[in-house]
Formats: structure tokens, C-alpha cells, sequence
């Protein structure tokens, strides 16, 4: 089974909520992992079961980044907010090289996770190189 990564900048939860709910039906067929806050969004909101790591400024974007480095994360959606200044900032640049240098789908907006999943949702689509082929 492939598993997501999910993350979401405090003004930019309500966006991944509103997103999430149009696309329960195929985020519910993958392992989902996600920032401790944006887990329990997810799972109070939108009614998917979330593996929780830590919150992003404690850590969570860098075990996010240690599980896009060792294969263990096929994609990764993180809801940026751009013009606010993120104190965990090295971490988050940490996770955008690492997605980078392994090849994995990094979607950091809304019309990029759209597309994401929408070649996610498709079966028919043979996954890119570097991705894990479905189980």
C-alpha cells in the first residue's frame, strides 16, 4: 500500500480540510502520516485514520523528510503558506531537497495536489521512476 505524507501550515489547514473531504474516497485507499496537528484535522474533520508524528516546529517535518529518505513515502502534500515566516524553516527546506533528490511527489498548492491526486486516483497510470509500484 502507498503511503502519503500530509501537511498543512496553520492558514492553510482549512484549505487541506475543504481538499481532504472532495478527496476521502481515494485518500482513504493509502497509509496516511501526517504533522500532529494536521493529523488530528483530518481525523476530527474529514474522518480519515492519520498516523501522527510530531507537529512540524517539534520535529514532525523531519521524521516526514527521514521517511521520504529511506522509501517509505510515495508522495507528500504540504499545504504551504508562503507569506507567513515558519520558525521550524530548516526543516521545511530540509523536506522540499529530500522529496527533490529521491524523486518523490512534492505537492505544495492546491492545483498541484489536484493533479497529484488526480494521477493518483488513476489506476491506469504506471507510477514515475523512483516511485513504488502498488501493492
Amino acid at each position: 500500500m502507498r503511503t502519503l505524507a500530509v501537511i498543512a501550515h496553520d492558514h492553510k489547514k482549512a484549505d487541506l480540510v475543504a481538499w481532504a473531504t472532495f478527496n476521502r474516497d481515494t485518500l482513504g485507499r493509502f497509509r496516511l502520516i501526517a504533522t500532529r496537528h494536521t493529523a488530528r484535522l483530518m481525523q476530527d474533520k474529514v474522518g480519515l485514520t492519520v498516523e501522527r508524528l510530531l507537529s512540524g516546529p517539534e520535529g514532525g517535518d523531519a521524521q516526514i523528510a527521514a521517511l521520504v529518505a529511506t522509501g517509505d513515502i510515495d508522495a507528500v502534500y504540504f499545504f504551504v503558506d508562503p507569506l507567513s515566516p515558519q520558525p521550524h524553516d530548516p526543516d521545511i527546506r530540509a523536506l522540499l531537497r529530500v522529496c527533490n533528490v529521491h524523486n518523490v511527489p512534492l505537492a505544495t498548492n492546491l492545483a498541484t495536489a489536484d493533479l497529484v491526486m488526480a494521477s493518483l486516483a488513476d489506476e491506469r497510470v504506471r507510477p514515475a521512476a523512483g516511485w513504488a509500484s502498488p501493492d
